[in-house]
């Protein structure tokens, strides 16, 4: 699809579904929410954050509630568009005749509500946790400054001396890797980081 300039062209791309976008933006635009495109669609977001979002496709089109999770969905209306949806919901309608202006503005001004209260679906971090050896651990108890500048480090530079003092096989090889490692976690350096800058 080629880039969408307005929101008036975006409902001429949408024709089949022209009048029924214009009231549902007819209904959104009387609240404080911002309009904007985004993803070659019509957003309406709130302090720059994205609230909720018009769609159009061949057979439906729909109101996007960007952390739409956290409506009461009263109506029963809201559905996910796909099993791994986490916050989006979808209200869905066919025609024009579908909507009912009170209960669509209804839904907008909770949404609306629910990004001032600060709901939002905060995405889940895909990195695994740091499991830190207990001979760092230690070290830690004894040097605050060591432990207060590993917490500043990367999680993945974290990740990086946890593992090179854990693959250790024999204690006396951990604790030689611990001694070696200080002074680089101290200058908050990576452990590979001078092989990276070649």
């Amino acid at each position: 699809m080629a880039k969408i300039n307005s929101v008036e062209e975006y409902f001429e791309v949408h024709s089949q579904f022209d009048e029924a976008l214009a009231m549902l933006r007819q209904i959104i635009t009387t609240t404080e929410l911002e309009e904007t495109l985004k993803w070659n669609a019509p957003v309406y977001a709130l302090n720059g954050k994205n609230v909720l979002g018009l769609a159009a496709f061949n057979k439906h089109f729909c109101i996007w509630f960007f952390n739409g999770v956290f409506l009461r969905d009263e109506h029963n209306l809201l559905v996910k568009a796909q099993d791994k949806t986490k916050g989006l919901r979808q209200m869905r309608f066919e025609s024009v005749q579908d909507i009912d202006k009170s209960i669509v503005l209804a839904y907008v001004k909770e949404a609306i509500d629910n990004q001032k209260l600060g709901k939002e679906l905060q995405p889940e971090r895909k990195g695994k946790k740091v499991d830190i050896p207990t001979l760092l651990e230690k070290a830690f108890e004894t040097d605050g400054a060591l432990k207060d500048c590993f917490n500043a480090l990367t999680p993945g530079r974290q990740r990086e001396y946890a593992d090179h003092i854990a693959s250790a096989k024999r204690d006396v090889t951990k604790a030689a890797r611990l001694e070696k490692i200080k002074p680089m976690i101290l200058k908050g350096t990576g452990l590979h980081d001078t092989y990276k800058k070649r």
